[in-house]
């Protein structure tokens, strides 16, 4: 098994310019890490040679191991194996990319919530505070860079481009700092000149996409795509992202002090209008969006090529065919689907953990025969999809939730390969996929037919 100094390699996570991220394993614990092994794509080494892009990425460790801030990821180790330097920083398998469902093209991806976009904005604006505080520019801002905990909290990572203010990159005057969409104008044309407003579009790109579910393009405005979005935050998003810098907030800690006055009036905005809607004008129930015909109540394994007709799922894995379910609370801790006809437990595992841990949990629900039952199951993808609530019904935030808000991120009982399965995001309405060593929570279900 490959290994980089007492590091053993369990699977590889990514590759960028600069190097390649393993996910592996500290010896003894056996406790999951990312490990940064310094291997530049040829043409990057061709281009600034070897020692500047070990200089770079030595930096980069450096950087990261000396800030102490909640929202940026902290590095445990930085060391060599067979002469190339490798660094080791805590994990997290989920990320805002894989939230969106984003991809490297400019094609749709999945609004969230003006709640969880705020969210998750807040606290990358705190960690670029820190960062700016410490003279130090990210230049690279984008959701694949916003690791989130299992508590749902943003790790800022990959500093592999970031320079201290005034310094001046090395490399010639035609490499490309940043990712397109996300780097600021004036960072593409030259990257030595950009500034901590740079980081700051990057911040505010990302925050019309969380919103709209689209990059912007200069003509809709974000208000035109998200009726809940007034002119205030229609002027916020422009200046956050405005070509010329001048224009932008001047530093992290107050585009963070107008988004709190944005929160502030959207929790309002919310109050009063749920106090204006009788509870007889609400939907029935929301939840429950899947083809009772369709729910397939035996696991399987499969991979990506058949995965979206066997789900049934759409370009960006939400339900391709949505059908309204009805959902009774027994007061049991169980919830009846009267649609679906399947019980479901109404909260779920008290602690996230990897899959087989969640295979045991319905074990040792079944030998307490939770609910007076004794053949709970993890849920198959298909069934746990019936639970999701379609984000284009109005008045949503009013709703009270059904199961434990806490629990969003529930693992199913379908595999992907050997070492892989999947699971959904019932607070966003997707499903992915992710190693059986992530950690997400369980949800048991049983068919209820025969149950008044």
């Amino acid at each position: 098994m490959k290994k980089f100094g007492k590091y053993t390699v369990k699977g590889l996570l990514g590759r960028g310019g600069m190097g390649t991220v393993y996910k592996a394993a500290i010896p003894n614990t056996d406790k999951i890490v990312a490990l940064k092994v310094c291997e530049p794509r040829q043409v990057l080494a061709n281009i600034l040679g070897m020692e500047e892009v070990r200089r770079q990425f030595m930096k980069e460790a450096v950087t990261m191991a000396r800030l102490r801030h909640p929202n940026i990821a902290e590095v445990w180790d930085l060391d060599t194996h067979n002469g190339r330097p490798f660094f080791v920083m805590e994990y997290y398998c989920n990320n805002l990319g894989t939230v969106i469902g984003e991809t490297y093209e400019d094609g749709p991806s999945r609004p969230l919530s003006i709640d969880a976009s705020i969210h998750y904005t807040r606290q990358v604006l705190a960690a670029l505070a820190r960062l700016h505080h410490a003279g130090i520019i990210h230049m690279d801002v984008k959701p694949f860079n916003m690791m989130l905990t299992d508590e749902d909290t943003v790790k800022l990572i990959d500093f592999g481009v970031s320079k201290l203010r005034g310094e001046e990159l090395g490399g010639p005057d035609t490499v490309k700092v940043g990712t397109p969409y996300y780097a600021a104008p004036e960072q593409e044309e030259n990257p030595n000149e950009a500034d901590e407003r740079s980081d700051l579009y990057s911040v505010g790109i990302t925050l019309f996409r969380m919103l709209t579910g689209s990059l912007p393009d200069g003509k809709k405005k974000a208000g035109a795509i998200n009726p809940d979005l007034d002119e205030v935050w229609d002027r916020f998003l422009q200046r956050s992202s405005h070509p010329d810098r001048e224009q932008r907030f001047a530093s992290a800690s107050s585009m963070l002090a107008e988004l709190d006055l944005l929160a502030a009036a959207w929790e309002e905005k919310k109050a009063k209008t749920c106090a204006l809607i009788v509870e007889e004008s609400l939907p029935e129930k929301l939840h429950g969006t899947a083809d009772p015909a369709r729910l397939r109540s035996a696991p399987v394994k499969t991979g990506l090529k058949r995965a979206k007709d066997l789900f049934d799922a759409d370009e960006l894995w939400r339900p391709k065919n949505p059908v309204p379910g009805v959902l009774r609370d027994n007061g049991d801790g169980t919830i009846l689907d009267e649609t679906t006809r399947l019980l479901w437990e109404q909260g779920g595992s008290p602690y996230p953990g990897t899959w087989n841990e969640a295979q045991d949990y319905a074990i040792s629900l079944n030998r307490k025969a939770f609910a007076g039952f004794s053949d709970w199951r993890l849920p198959t993808v298909n069934e746990l999809m019936s639970l999701f609530i379609e984000n284009t019904s109005p008045y949503q935030f009013c709703l009270e939730p059904v199961f434990d808000p806490a629990k969003q991120r529930i693992w199913s009982a379908d595999k992907k390969s050997y070492v892989a399965a999947w699971y959904a995001d019932v607070e966003f309405g997707f499903v992915w996929w992710q190693d059986f060593t992530c950690f997400f929570h369980a949800r048991v279900v049983r068919s209820a037919k025969g149950i008044d």
